[in-house]
């Protein structure tokens, strides 16, 4: 089982990033994903910058995928978006199936993200037709879903031509956007936010009126209000599992790998905090936090 860091969800400033990824590079992660995935506006690294970032992840070991946009909305984002798809030495995360014929035409492998709509198999085989080596399944999906899936014939008989990766850790992406919360919860149009985003580096919280948290709105982007945490779910994703995707958080990213490492076997299990989710894996509300 391999452990992957996802790529930022945040604003967060370009120091702390690159000090992030210094981190990344010391650390024992096996994969890690680089790029803007939710706002265009937010260009605080340029593609430049990450370059150099995958570059020296790649001298430390590390497989790196660059990852695209989530949701295009301007031709200035489709031209990143091939700048992307044409880096020429890097595996890419399609986050949008804006991406695909690109990486098609150029007969590339990429990795399929969770927000692309797959599933069931006979998506899953489509996709694998056009190229995907890796397949990010969408956080919504239950382990006994993931597990009905691949054994249909048609995904059972390429098995071993497909990775399977889990978002394992982390608030989990729920929807995008056209509009900006951030900005219109601070009575700014989207077009002038003046990249308030930044002021909210774990993003802004939103609660019911009985006091719970249940959503954390993220520039366009809108997550669950719990943190999905797997950690103790690892010893039943053997043989369905390949790869574990941590979110990165601005705390506590590398602590949480090395538990996540630990525990592959279930030796080590972990004390879910009060905030901490893990129902759709078990194919129950997203909410809800299950104890062993």
């Amino acid at each position: 089982m391999k452990f992957s860091l996802g790529a930022i969800q945040y604003f967060w400033p370009k120091q702390v990033v690159e000090n992030f990824y210094k981190q990344a590079a010391d650390s024992a992660v096996d994969i890690v994903y680089l790029g803007e995935t939710v706002c265009s506006k937010r260009r605080e690294l340029k593609f430049e910058d990450y370059m150099a970032i995958a570059h020296m992840l790649r001298e430390a070991g590390k497989q790196v995928c660059l990852s695209t946009m989530t949701l295009l909305e301007a031709p200035s984002e489709l031209r990143e978006l091939r700048k992307y798809c044409d880096n020429g030495d890097f595996l890419v995360e399609a986050n949008d199936v804006g991406a695909i014929p690109y990486l098609q035409e150029q007969k590339l492998p990429f990795v399929a993200g969770p927000a692309i709509n797959c599933y069931n198999h006979h998506t899953l085989r489509k996709l694998m037709s056009l190229g995907m080596s890796r397949w990010v399944m969408p956080v919504e999906l239950s382990r006994e879903w993931l597990a009905k899936l691949l054994q249909q014939p048609m995904v059972h008989d390429v098995r071993d031509c497909l990775e399977v990766e889990v978002f394992a850790l982390g608030h989990m992406p729920l929807a995008w956007s056209g509009r900006c919360f951030t900005a219109r919860s601070e009575n700014r149009p989207k077009d002038q936010c003046e990249l308030v985003c930044i002021n909210y580096p774990e993003g802004r919280p939103v609660a019911s009126q009985e006091g719970q948290q249940v959503f954390i709105l993220n520039g366009i982007q809108t997550q669950s209000g719990s943190r999905y945490n797997l950690i103790n779910q690892l010893p039943n994703m053997a043989g369905l599992v390949d790869v574990v995707r941590l979110s990165p958080q601005l705390t506590g990213t590398f602590d949480w790998l090395e538990k996540f490492r630990a525990n592959t076997t279930g030796n080590q299990p972990q004390k879910l905090e009060q905030n901490d989710s893990n129902g759709y894996w078990l194919a129950l509300a997203g909410l809800v936090q299950q104890l062993d």
